[in-house]
């Protein structure tokens, strides 16, 4: 049995991209079983966030024709007929272990050492777990993984410091304007980047946060007002254009959005870190 990877992250495919291969936790189980009912693969572990989408696999076949078989799975369940090139990456072992290492470390994170992608990988692996799409192979080494996370951040300083990408924008604005002690801060965006965004700068001293982003489902309004945040919600393009008057005393402004283009003009933006 070999363990083999394939997947795309942030090193090698545009957000576009990864956003198309996302596969939703509600999705995750009915797509594992439709994979190892291909006989493909006799276990396997879907792990897909914001950053990477990444199929774990066992499997009993030669390794480069599974990992060629992977690859069209992954691209017939996304109905995907574009050609994939240098945005894929096909791992067998070691690396493919050395892999799953360096993801459950931090090491292959945005932000070196981040601490969240280790719970995602929990998360995947026991959502696999669940509906019996493990074995000894993937259990062997995610357990394994697990292990040497932990004491990767036991025994180093590797999340000494920021430890997200919203954190770390947190940071630079915080260096930028000194102190963000009593501040009003626009976050712009309110998805799962925004909330730990607002969490950061409220830590950090901030008096209120202004929400605001062009869509809000309930779950977006209910994660930004835990946090902490005021709702703008509701407002377009056109309406944010129209709003940099209004908004001109807030100097703090953070956008935490995903776009094929630029949320703010340079204008209005350039005091705004953008993650």
């Amino acid at each position: 049995m070999a363990l083999v990877v394939i997947g795309l992250s942030h090193h090698t495919a545009p957000v576009t991209l990864r956003e198309r291969f996302a596969i939703a936790d509600a999705r995750v189980p009915a797509t594992l079983e439709l994979l190892r009912h291909g006989g493909v693969v006799d276990e396997a572990v879907i792990l897909s966030t914001c950053n990477r989408v990444e199929i774990y696999a066992s499997t009993s076949l030669d390794a480069r024709q599974s990992l060629a078989q992977l690859q069209s799975f992954l691209a017939n369940v996304h109905d995907y007929r574009d050609p994939l090139t240098d945005e894929v990456y096909a791992l067998t072992e070691p690396q493919s272990i050395e892999h799953l290492f360096k993801v459950a470390c931090g090491l292959d994170s945005m932000v070196l050492g981040e601490t969240e992608i280790l719970g995602q990988i929990k998360k995947a692996y026991e959502l696999a777990l669940e509906h019996s799409h493990t074995g000894p192979v993937l259990n062997k080494a995610f357990q394994k993984a697990f292990n040497v996370a932990k004491q990767i951040r036991t025994e180093t300083n590797i999340q000494r410091g920021s430890v997200s990408v919203g954190s770390v924008a947190v940071e630079l604005a915080e260096k930028i304007f000194n102190s963000l002690n009593d501040r009003q801060v626009m976050v712009i965006g309110a998805g799962d980047t925004s909330e730990k965004t607002a969490r950061a700068l409220l830590s950090r001293g901030a008096r209120s946060i202004i929400v605001r982003t062009g869509r809000m489902s309930a779950r977006s309004r209910w994660r930004m007002s835990s946090a902490g945040g005021r709702s703008t919600s509701k407002i377009g393009r056109a309406s944010l254009r129209r709003s940099t008057s209004s908004s001109a005393a807030l100097q703090r402004r953070i956008t935490c959005s995903i776009a094929r283009g630029w949320s703010r003009s340079c204008a209005c933006a350039r005091t705004a870190p953008c993650c």
